[in-house]
């Protein structure tokens, strides 16, 4: 995702624990081995993704410096929602048809939808970040940058490469551990990834089996509703219905949109009016031949 990240990443960046000697790093990572191996992550795994661990200086400054958000929302709409995402987002829809299907039509899920979702966390899987998410979120949890939620995501990614859904080398994201085409947090990861293809792996970096599914699987969990919509655009003026809420992302002079609760829903990936905004908008659009 361009802007703002599965967990809601992009909040303004706490003060960081003052930097502390290598070795005290070392001693730190001894914590997250036996914390990891109370989680069931074997001894290879361990020796294998924290034995030559290291801190990524990129990731601390990235951290430091999260641009504020000043983005009006027509703008935003404009780079989210291109004429170019739009294009492709209708053919890799008629593409994979009946893959998306056989995960979306269960939960009464448009296609478009899982494609929108599909399009902005990653571009259709193009841009996945290329950070290795073990040392980035030991980085992160070690220099005290929201300590204990990087600290309960890198344990949740121990756990992943344990399990055997990837391996280390592969295993890449963003400075703040979102993964794969769908880019999910690793703690999202071990809650709603899906093994589409039944191998017995979850493979959210390159399989698009898996992706799908867990798409599906994760807006199936947090409460999908079939056969409502997510929302419109309305004239100004208009009255919320019961369980339904006017959004403005523009001020009174701008687009009003009424919302429902699969609005809610999408607000559970991503807790920003304007993402989950883009993702209706974008869905309609490819609906839309």
């Amino acid at each position: 995702m361009i802007f703002a990240g599965t967990a809601g990443l992009t909040a303004a960046a706490p003060a960081f624990a003052q930097q502390q000697a290598p070795q005290t790093f070392v001693s730190w990572l001894q914590g997250v081995r036996a914390e990891a191996q109370r989680a069931g992550v074997d001894s290879g795994t361990l020796d294998a993704a924290l034995g030559n661990v290291e801190q990524i200086p990129r990731v601390l400054e990235l951290a430091r410096n999260q641009p504020e958000f000043k983005m009006t929302f027509a703008r935003y709409l404009e780079i989210v929602v291109s004429e170019e995402r739009i294009r492709r987002g209708r053919e890799l829809l008629a593409e994979n048809r009946p893959a998306i299907d056989r995960f979306a039509a269960p939960v009464g899920l448009p296609a478009s939808t899982v494609t929108a979702l599909w399009g902005i966390e990653s571009n259709y899987g193009t841009r996945l970040g290329d950070f290795d998410v073990v040392p980035a979120l030991a980085t992160l949890a070690f220099t005290g940058f929201r300590a204990a939620f990087f600290r309960q995501q890198l344990i949740a990614a121990l756990r992943i490469l344990s399990q055997g859904h990837i391996g280390i080398a592969a295993m890449k994201g963003s400075w703040a551990g979102a993964m794969g085409q769908c880019q999910f947090i690793p703690t999202s990861f071990l809650a709603y990834a899906a093994d589409g293809d039944g191998d017995g792996r979850t493979d959210i970096w390159t399989n698009r089996l898996d992706v799908f599914a867990s798409v599906a699987n994760y807006l199936r969990r947090v409460g999908w509703r079939a056969g409502e919509r997510w929302g419109d655009e309305v004239p100004r003026g208009t009255v919320a219905g019961p369980g339904q809420r006017i959004v403005t992302p523009a001020g009174a002079d701008g687009p009003t949109y009424r919302v429902g609760e699969n609005f809610r829903v999408i607000l559970r990936w991503n807790q920003s009016d304007f993402f989950a905004l883009a993702v209706g908008v974008l869905s309609d659009r490819i609906a839309a031949r």
